[in-house]
């Protein structure tokens, strides 16, 4: 019983020795990765000084052992400087590697600085380590020329928007196409106004007909009665003249009295009452020319024979004859 007992608590050292080494916390502070140490660091800045916002390349040649490889991990925090790209580069020796950083910033405060520090990831055959590279100092000139504090020259804030003028043809062109179309407006009302409209003229009254208004109007004026005899004989030759050269076709209005006999005679018409004819010319031309009087009646006389010479003369025309066969039967 002994026996078992002594085997079951050696059993039980073994097991329980171990574990207890392997649940052994770490000591506060402890680095999460151990440090990686290069066999030779080489950096520089080029170029050394550079003006405010120009880029710039910091160089890192880091010498390693063969199997070695550093990874640059992007700084998150570059304080005055911007970080904009890198390159990598690894060339392996005989006897050791390198592993080459181009890396391009940018700053943007004046004076001497300190680029910010490097940290690298580095793989190992015994595990991951970490490698810390100090920033190289490097010089930043202001992009003004060394003589313009002398000048009065400063560098400016940056300033809010402003509206810049800028020349512009709308407002012309606005005006010209106002004009354009006042132009055309008052082109199409004068069209409109002056437009050719269809009037219909009525057919002329008969030359009867005509000749009795022009008579009723004369003998409603009533001349003689006002003292305007000579008027009243005027008026009423032309009318009967107009009547005879229109009715017979010739220029009665510009014949002399005799002249208006002589075409009456040559023409022969039938009905015309010759004797009275040459009485009122002879009376009229008396009248218009010579001055003479003639009595209320004389003048009554004459407009009845102006009457009396239309119904003398005057033949109504034929009325249109319809063509023999336009009341034929239609023949299909």
């Amino acid at each position: 019983m002994s026996r078992w007992m002594a085997l079951l608590a050696m059993l039980l050292c073994v097991g329980v020795l171990p574990s207890s080494a392997h649940a052994q916390p770490q000591p506060p502070g402890a680095p999460a990765h151990e440090v990686a140490q290069p066999q030779d660091v080489s950096a520089r800045v080029e170029p050394q000084q550079v003006r405010i916002g120009d880029p710039f390349t910091y160089h890192v040649v880091l010498t390693h052992p063969k199997g070695h490889r550093y990874e640059l991990a992007v700084p998150k925090e570059t304080g005055d400087f911007e970080f904009l790209d890198q390159t990598r580069q690894y060339l392996e020796g005989t006897d050791s590697a390198s592993t080459t950083f181009a890396i391009r910033m940018s700053a943007f405060a004046l004076g001497s600085l300190t680029v910010p520090t490097l940290e690298f990831d580095v793989e190992t055959p015994e595990g991951p380590r970490r490698y810390s590279l100090p920033g190289g100092a490097i010089d930043v000139a202001a992009t003004l020329p060394p003589d313009a504090e002398g000048k009065g020259a400063d560098l400016f804030d940056i300033q809010p928007p402003q509206e810049v003028p800028i020349r512009s043809w709308r407002l012309v062109l606005a005006l010209l196409g106002a004009l354009a179309a006042a132009l055309a407006a008052w082109l199409l009302i004068r069209w409109w106004k002056n437009r050719p409209r269809h009037v219909v003229v009525p057919p002329p009254l008969p030359l009867d007909v005509r000749t009795r208004k022009a008579l009723d109007t004369l003998k409603t004026e009533n001349l003689p009665a006002r003292g305007q005899v000579k008027d009243y004989y005027f008026r009423l030759s032309e009318i009967i003249r107009g009547y005879l050269g229109e009715r017979y076709g010739f220029e009665a209005l510009e014949c002399t009295s005799s002249e208006l006999m002589a075409s009456l005679r040559r023409l022969s018409p039938l009905g015309l009452p010759e004797d009275k004819l040459m009485r009122f010319v002879s009376e009229s031309d008396m009248v218009k020319y010579a001055r003479a009087d003639a009595s209320p009646e004389s003048c009554r006389d004459a407009l009845l024979f102006g009457y009396e010479l239309v119904e003398k003369t005057f033949v109504p025309p034929q009325p249109p004859q319809a063509p023999d066969n336009a009341a034929a039967p239609r023949v299909q």
